[in-house]
């Protein structure tokens, strides 16, 4: 079932952001980016708020979300992918490592890192998840990293 992409309240304040997109399953990748630049857009992001950085394929994001991670130029890292189910165990093991590297980027640098990496049986699944509509995975986890920039602030605050 289809969700579509949730309204989230955040203090507004801009941010500057990571966007690391996988070249590999391009076109949904691009869609992703695509979701996910006219989310923050729609916040009042502007163009100079957020970079793209280019990988060839969802296992290279998890080095390249660690990279920016130490350069602290950051505030939060969007990472955006596509790994479809083969006719081999590569899916599975494509998976598990990009998984499990954002999420040791996030708990080792205390950054929110959104993981917007799809992971699905088939193309079709994919592209659905892709698209220029309100169901848009790479919307939600802009719009989840943003979220979480706030939570940590006011946990930080609140000290």
């Amino acid at each position: 079932m289809r969700q579509k992409t949730r309204k989230v309240n955040f203090s507004g304040k801009k941010r500057r952001l990571a966007l690391i997109v996988s070249r590999f399953n391009e076109a949904i990748c691009e869609g992703l980016l695509r979701g996910a630049i006219k989310s923050l857009k729609e916040v009042g992001f502007g163009e100079k708020d957020f970079q793209v950085f280019r990988v060839p394929g969802a296992f290279e994001i998890s080095l390249a979300a660690q990279a920016v991670a130490r350069s602290k130029k950051f505030d939060g890292i969007i990472c955006l992918g596509a790994v479809i189910r083969g006719e081999t165990p590569h899916f599975e093991y494509v998976c598990q490592a990009v998984t499990e590297g954002v999420n040791r980027v996030m708990l080792d640098s205390r950054l929110p890192v959104a993981f917007g990496v799809l992971t699905t049986d088939n193309a079709k699944q994919a592209s659905e998840r892709s698209e220029d509509d309100e169901f848009n995975k790479g919307r939600e986890v802009a719009l989840a990293v943003l979220e979480m920039i706030d939570l940590l602030n006011k946990l930080k605050r609140n000290k």
